[in-house]
Parts: structure tokens; C-alpha cells; sequence
């Protein structure tokens, strides 16, 4: 066992000065069979540590049930056999472009804008949280035998709020519930970011991309003492459907690496290997200065540029930190280790079926709700999904906008059946479906916790049409004992498409097979699509978007199986007449 301390200048082991030289890896962003691979490669790059979040909204999706809360544990058990320290993020706000920005959907939608400050209600759920949690953390850290050396108190909360006795208690928190490693702070090496987020006798820590000199220049201003370290040195960058993809160039970062390595400072690569965003996790911004503008969703890769790319392979940017790195290394560094298994050739999917949107509702559904407005997405219980909202408009009347207020993401709109655009004039009598689909709620700025789905009403010029049947489509509710219910019909052969069967039925869910010789890494491509989510033998990829810059979706090899792999793919805009599905 042994003693890691905050000095005056250095972090200390066991009284010996050391340097942390760390790399961000996200364990949900990656399956677990690939963890010790992803490790190794972060460890043969020179790195001495591994830093990683933890999202509450995945381990805590309902209040008081409890999702697999034993995979931290697990993945740092993981970090130790390879011989490296570990860096916990608990939150309980993380960012890290994620849904809600961890935070529970179940949570915001109740509290609002009370979460992330010192309110009662929220501190007791935190309070829950953390004692359900960080067991994993306490009986792992290094003064008993495990790899943990630091544990962070909230995340950037100099970005988002000024509540010092938040951020206290928080900080109290974390000592109650057993956590004896150094705690520290991250923000934006900004005057108003440091003094909102940083707390007396806490590590201050900061986060950039560049300028290392000038960053720990404005740390020092705030923190005389202490050992310097970045956080988050940003090496690349997240991208936003509809967006071109971030490229870093590799010589540039590897600069900016040994810049903050020659101050003296430790260092935390964000992010050495970025992963995916399965299962629609993927959170979302707001655009402009103030992140107060339109919405930004986040494409399903987290490949961010990284110097270990998203399928795990080593890239240019590998090669140049490895070479910054080497210099900072006690010994020659591991060889690099072998890239996993890839997929042995191209393969197409022959799709066999397919079911409208409205029937997949029927089976796969939430209870429908009758109410005289429209519930929002966290009244529902909706995390990631689509809602449906039917109503009825009066008539006889003549033909006037209809027009939906307070409307978050995107609506497909349908009057009589036939897709509509939103305000355009209608009709009474009619009936109308508005399909809401969300895009990730935002995960960063003011509009952290906003509700999802049609928060306020929908009106016939002014008038509120009241009476709404509501139902929540939720994409944990695709698992293979619940879609075998669904009622596919064959879909007609069309032209061949470039990988399987020709489609043109439209919006639905869709049904496939994909005969796999020998198992591995592969990507999915789905030509002729529109935008949805796709999953593979249960395990939902993520979503995909013909808008770009996202073409292809990551297939982690152990997802597979030789032999038959049964491919599910929501199409939720409408899928052209040779629209295909395609490993590679």
C-alpha cells in the first residue's frame, strides 16, 4: 500500500516526487471485453494513468434502481493489472458531450435549474448516489492496494454556477463516504471560472488545448502552491451532426503536449482514446457565445482525433505523444499491442422485414397517456427515444397553422395519415400524430436540464387544441424478447442493393440477417438510410444520420457471432427504395 499527497510543487508518492502523466478513457464508451486492450495501448503510448468519468444517468435510469453500478470497479480493476494509477470523475455533473451531461432525466425534469446548487432535494439524491457508488472507488484507492490516486468534486462547475457552499458540500460529501486520495477541482483557466469553481483547500486544476505557459500563469494567480496539472488537455475535438469532422493536426498537439510537460506540470490527454457514444447516450449543444442558440446534437462517435482512434488503432497522433512521451519515461516503453481481430471481408445484410413505426409503438410502447396538454419527455420517463402525441382537431373549421410552442429537437408531423410539414394550414375535423424524436439533451451551458418533447402546447392559429394521447417509444425497449413480438411483414424484393435487399417501405422498424465466417472488429454502413438507430444482435450502435459527417457506425467484434447476426434498423425519416445495410 502506499501514500499519494498534494505537495507544495509535486504530487507525492509515498514522499517521492512523481508525475502524473494520465490519458482520459471512458469505460461506458467502450465494451468491456476491449478494456484491456484500450489500457495497454494508452500504457505502450507512455502514459502512467487513466482518467475516466461517471455517468449517474446510466447506472441510475429510474430513481432507486440501480443499473450494473459494479463496472467502475471492474474497469479499475483493469487499470491496476496493467500496472497504472486511475483518476475517478464521479460528478455528479460530468459533460463529456453525454446525455444531460450524466445527470438523470428523472432528476432535471423534477428539480430544473435546482440541480447543481445547494438545494435540499438535490443533495439528498447526490447523497444516495455516491454512497451507492463510491464503495467502487474507496476499496480501490492506492492507500489500500488499488490504483486510485485523485477523485474530482463536481466538473467545471466554474462554467455553469458561482454556489460555493454546493461545491462544499460536495467536497464533505465525498470525505463522509470514505474517499481519502487528494480531491481536486477542473475549469477553464479563466479568472470567473476559477474563482466559481474552485474550493479552499482543494486542488485546483485547469483545462486547454494550447497556451500551457498562459494557462498556469492565471492557476498560479488563483492557487500560489500546488503541483500544476491540465486536466483536460484537449488534443482533438467532439463533432456535431450536420458539421464537419474536427481534425487536429498531430504535430501541433504533440507541441502543445511538451509545452505543459516543460512547465513542470502533470498532464491528462483529453481524450486518449474516445470511444463511442452507444445506445444513443450522446448529448448535445447549444450553439453561440452564450450556448443559449439552436441545437447541436453529437454524432455517435467519440473518436475525438484521439491519438488511439475510435476502433482502437494507434494514429499519427499516437506515434508523436509517444515520442513526447518516451522522454518522461523511467524505462523503454511496451511495445505497442496487436490490433484486435477486424471483420474478414464485406458482408451485406438481406433485409426480411418490416413494420411500421405506429405498430412497433403498439408492442414496444410505454403506457399511453390521456391529458389535456402535451407531457414532456421526463413526465413520460423518457430518456432516449421518440414520443408520439396524438390529438384531434375540432371541426368543421377552415384551414389555419398549426403550430407547435416549446417544441425541443425534431417533430414529424402527420394529419389524416399524411406527413405534413409543422405550420402548415389544416383543416377541421383531422387528426394529427407530431412524432418527437430527441437529439440528446444538452450537456453543457445554462440549458443544462431543459426538458424534452413539446413543453408547452400545440395550437390552431390561437387557439390550444387540448386532449393529448401520449406515448413514449424508448430505445431501451429494443431487446430481443420484446422486438420477436413485433409483427414484420415480408418486404418485396426491389433492386439489389449494395449491401442486401432493396427497401422503400419507409419509416419503421426493419429486420435483417448478416452471416459472419469469422468474428471482429467491423463497421456498419447503411446506404440509402434517412436517420435512426441501428442495432446488432441486441446491442443498440447508436444513431445514425445521413446528414454526415458521421458515415459509418463501430462495431465492437465481441458483439458478434459467427454465423447469423440479426440486424435491427429504426428508420425514422424514411428510407430510399436501395437502402442497404453493409459490415465492412
Amino acid at each position: 500500500m502506499s501514500v499519494f499527497t498534494v505537495g507544495d510543487e509535486d504530487f507525492l508518492l509515498d514522499g517521492r516526487p512523481v508525475r502524473l502523466l494520465s490519458g482520459a478513457l471512458h469505460y461506458f464508451r467502450v465494451h468491456e471485453e476491449q478494456w484491456g486492450h484500450r489500457v495497454a495501448m494508452l500504457r505502450a503510448m507512455g502514459l502512467n494513468c487513466v482518467e475516466t468519468y461517471v455517468p449517474w444517468n446510466l447506472h441510475e435510469p429510474e430513481l432507486g434502481r440501480f443499473r450494473d453500478v459494479g463496472a467502475l470497479g471492474r474497469f479499475l480493476d483493469v487499470v491496476a493489472a496493467a500496472g497504472m494509477w486511475a483518476i475517478v470523475r464521479p460528478g455528479p455533473y460530468i459533460c463529456a458531450e453525454w446525455e444531460n451531461g450524466g445527470l438523470p432525466h428523472w432528476l432535471t425534469g423534477r428539480l430544473g435549474r435546482r440541480v447543481r446548487t445547494d438545494d435540499a432535494e438535490y443533495l439528498v439524491h447526490v447523497e444516495r448516489w455516491f454512497r451507492a457508488l463510491l464503495p467502487q472507488v474507496v476499496a480501490r484507492q492506492i492507500d489500500r492496494g488499488g490504483p486510485v490516486v485523485m477523485v474530482q468534486a463536481e466538473n467545471e462547475y466554474g462554467s455553469y454556477g458561482s454556489d460555493r457552499g454546493y461545491l462544499r458540500h460536495v467536497v464533505d460529501l465525498l470525505h463522509a463516504c470514505d474517499v481519502t486520495v487528494p480531491l481536486f477541482t477542473s475549469d477553464g483557466p479563466e479568472d470567473h471560472m476559477l474563482t466559481g469553481g474552485s474550493v479552499p483547500g482543494v486542488l485546483a486544476t485547469v483545462n486547454f488545448g494550447s497556451g500551457a505557459r498562459e494557462a498556469f500563469g492565471v492557476l498560479r494567480r488563483h492557487q500560489p502552491r500546488g503541483p500544476l496539472m491540465c486536466m483536460e488537455f484537449w488534443c482533438g475535438w467532439f463533432a456535431h451532426w450536420g458539421e464537419e469532422g474536427v481534425v487536429r493536426d498531430a504535430g501541433d498537439a504533440a507541441g502543445a503536449l511538451r509545452e505543459i510537460l516543460e512547465c513542470g506540470a502533470s498532464v491528462n490527454v483529453y481524450m486518449a482514446h474516445g470511444g463511442t457514444n452507444f445506445a444513443g447516450w450522446a448529448g448535445a449543444n447549444r450553439s453561440g457565445g452564450a450556448h443559449d442558440g439552436p441545437l447541436e446534437p453529437t454524432v455517435t462517435s467519440y473518436d475525438y482525433d484521439a491519438p488511439v482512434d475510435e476502433a482502437g488503432l494507434p494514429t499519427e497522433k499516437f506515434w508523436r505523444f509517444r515520442e513526447v512521451l518516451s522522454a518522461y519515461a523511467s524505462g523503454p516503453l511496451p511495445e505497442v499491442p496487436a490490433a484486435p481481430v477486424r471483420l474478414a471481408g464485406p458482408v451485406g445484410a438481406v433485409l426480411e422485414g418490416w413494420a411500421p413505426l405506429g405498430e412497433v409503438l403498439e408492442v414496444l410502447g410505454d403506457e399511453e397517456w390521456d391529458t389535456p396538454l402535451p407531457p414532456a419527455f421526463e413526465e413520460l420517463g423518457v430518456d432516449r427515444g421518440v414520443v408520439c402525441y396524438r390529438l384531434e382537431v375540432p371541426g368543421p373549421r377552415r384551414p389555419y397553422p398549426l403550430t407547435v410552442e416549446g417544441l425541443r429537437d425534431h417533430v414529424t408531423l402527420y394529419v389524416d395519415g399524411r406527413r405534413a410539414e409543422p405550420g402548415a394550414a389544416v383543416a377541421g375535423p383531422a387528426s394529427v400524430e407530431l412524432w418527437v424524436e430527441s437529439w440528446g439533451r444538452v450537456n453543457y451551458g445554462p440549458r443544462l436540464g431543459e426538458a424534452k418533447g413539446i413543453t408547452a402546447g400545440v395550437r390552431h392559429e390561437r387557439q390550444y387544441l387540448h386532449g393529448v394521447r401520449a406515448r413514449g417509444l424508448r430505445l431501451d425497449a429494443f431487446v430481443p424478447e420484446a422486438v420477436a413480438k413485433v409483427p414484420f411483414r415480408a418486404l418485396e424484393r426491389g433492386r439489389e442493393a449494395e449491401g442486401g435487399a432493396g427497401v422503400g417501405e419507409g419509416v419503421g422498424l426493419y429486420r435483417g440477417v448478416c452471416d459472419v465466417t469469422v468474428r471482429g472488429d467491423a463497421w456498419l454502413r447503411l446506404p440509402g438510410w434517412g436517420r435512426g438507430f441501428v442495432w446488432v444482435n441486441g446491442f443498440c450502435l447508436g444513431r445514425y444520420w445521413s446528414v454526415g459527417p458521421q458515415e459509418a457506425l463501430f462495431v465492437p467484434g465481441p458483439v458478434l457471432r459467427e454465423g447469423g447476426n440479426e440486424v435491427w434498423v429504426l428508420e425514422l425519416e424514411g428510407a430510399g427504395a436501395d437502402a442497404g445495410v453493409r459490415l465492412s
